[in-house]
């Protein structure tokens, strides 16, 4: 057993400070990480587990960071809560800040605005690697897996707003069509 087993604070605070500066685009695009250490590396939670908590997460207001939160409450309570969010949450903002203040200072040079066009294309990577992770996680038949697929059309193809389509699925799961 390593420290780092004995202790799940100090692995809360570990893992999510790390995962903050890697989270480009937000805590949503670190969500492959985020479920591979809970899910599969640490076992803090099932896949059903990570995907409740991520629905949770996106449903209640405020920051999507929120998983984050209720991570760090299923491993050790209040105060996990309260270290993985702050590890998320602090050193990126220390690093945004200190990145903002050489953007500033550099506005009349051409690396600002290459590198700001360079991390579009990751964030947008790891948003969709974050959507196939829950959906692999979500989806554990086939009609949940079909239902997914026909709201990602909807959703790409149509201009309906997608608390129609959130407000359809939650009357499936609660007929128990999924």
């Amino acid at each position: 057993m390593t420290d780092a087993d004995a202790n799940p604070l100090w692995t809360l605070a570990w893992t999510f400070g790390l995962m903050s500066l890697f989270a480009v685009g937000g805590a949503n695009s670190a969500i492959p990480e985020i479920h591979r250490i809970v899910v599969d590396s640490r076992h803090w939670m099932t896949d059903q587990q990570f995907s409740d908590v991520f629905a949770i997460s996106q449903l209640s207001p405020g920051p999507n960071v929120l998983i984050v939160t209720l991570i760090g409450y299923q491993v050790a309570g209040v105060l996990g809560a309260m270290i993985a969010t702050f590890s998320m949450c602090g050193p990126s903002a220390v690093l945004a800040y200190i990145i903002g203040r050489l953007f500033t200072r550099s506005s009349h040079a051409r690396w600002p605005a290459v590198v700001q066009a360079a991390l579009v294309p990751v964030s947008i990577g790891l948003m969709a690697a974050s959507g196939l992770i829950l959906t692999l996680a979500a989806d554990t038949s086939w009609v949940a897996a079909f239902i997914t697929g026909g709201v990602a059309v909807l959703a790409f193809t149509t201009r309906l707003n997608p608390l129609w389509l959130l407000a359809m699925g939650a009357c499936l799961g609660f007929a128990g069509v999924v």
